[in-house]
């Protein structure tokens, strides 16, 4: 029986995975079972064969990422513990995609900031009123200029293990590379590898961060869309911090917040406590995940 050896998932391109491994080194695997779905930061067993080797055992994750809509299902990382999006004033924020974040976020119980980039640009302070709403519900809003802010970035970062998302413009890679000074001839190598000799675009990839406090961050690429097709609908309402002290105080027990009387969630919109864009988005998520269950059957 060949021995397995553990490992952590740092690249993934398709079905080819770069695995770091505890004993030391990378070693360029597949996936053994169609089925299993592995991403960066995932733990995993792999045993070698001829050419690189192949993930044998995913071990048990503490949470999991990804995007789902009613066709396709798209893992961005496993195990973080904080999500980090980044924003910034020369590209027009989507603030429905920005909360669809949010809400992914808090359905792993993971710690989510927002980073305001770009702060030497122009429209940076209309960026950042319109970011308080966010600080408002206590999700911290860092401003950095990239370039420069490397200390107050590296200090959200410290011993998380995290995720950067965001739109393709907002200074993803600036960021990550003021974190990582050798990110981007890593990325390099671990694309040559995993495409075998040709130069490709790694999907996401897993980077140690440098300094004593430790933790690493998952670079995903610029996205347009993210659906959450995949959340349980019950639990939806509990990743929206604002109405967590609603749930339950409705009239009728099976509440879903639309036309029923007596919701408390409702009448929190309607004196101002709860964001109508909020609510909106609770049943637009909880419609494409029932429109995703209708056409799996």
């Amino acid at each position: 029986m060949t021995p397995h050896e553990a490992g952590l998932v740092v690249a993934a391109w398709r079905r080819h995975y770069s695995v770091l491994l505890d004993a030391g080194g990378t070693l360029e695997c597949v996936l053994k079972g169609r089925r299993t779905v592995v991403a960066c930061g995932d733990r995993v067993q792999v045993a070698r064969i001829a050419g690189g080797g192949a993930i044998e055992k995913v071990e048990p994750r503490t949470s999991l990422l990804y995007r789902s809509d009613a066709f396709r299902e798209k893992v961005l990382a496993a195990n973080v513990t904080q999500v980090v999006g980044v924003v910034a004033p020369d590209v027009a924020v989507d603030e429905n995609l920005l909360n669809r974040w949010i809400v992914a976020a808090e359905l792993e119980r993971c710690r989510f900031v927002l980073v305001a980039n770009k702060a030497d640009l122009p429209g940076f302070p209309a960026l950042v009123a319109r970011l308080a709403q966010y600080r408002s519900l206590g999700y911290p809003v860092v401003e950095c200029e990239a370039t420069r802010s490397a200390g107050s970035l590296a200090g959200i970062v410290a011993g998380e293990r995290s995720v950067l998302i965001g739109q393709s413009g907002m200074g993803k890679s600036t960021i990550l590379n003021a974190l990582c000074p050798h990110a981007r001839a890593r990325i390099g190598d671990v694309s040559d590898a995993l495409g075998s000799g040709r130069h490709t675009t790694t999907e996401t990839a897993l980077f140690m961060l440098p300094g004593d406090a430790g933790g690493w961050i998952v670079d995903s690429p610029g996205m347009k869309v993210f659906g959450i097709a995949h959340a349980d609908p019950m639990m939806l309402p509990d990743a929206f911090v604002e109405m967590r002290p609603l749930l339950g105080r409705c009239r009728f027990r099976d509440c879903r917040h639309d036309r029923e009387p007596g919701c408390a969630v409702r009448d929190a919109v309607d004196d101002g406590r709860i964001a109508p864009q909020r609510l909106a988005l609770l049943h637009a998520l909880r419609r494409e995940g029932e429109a995703a269950r209708d056409k799996s059957r």
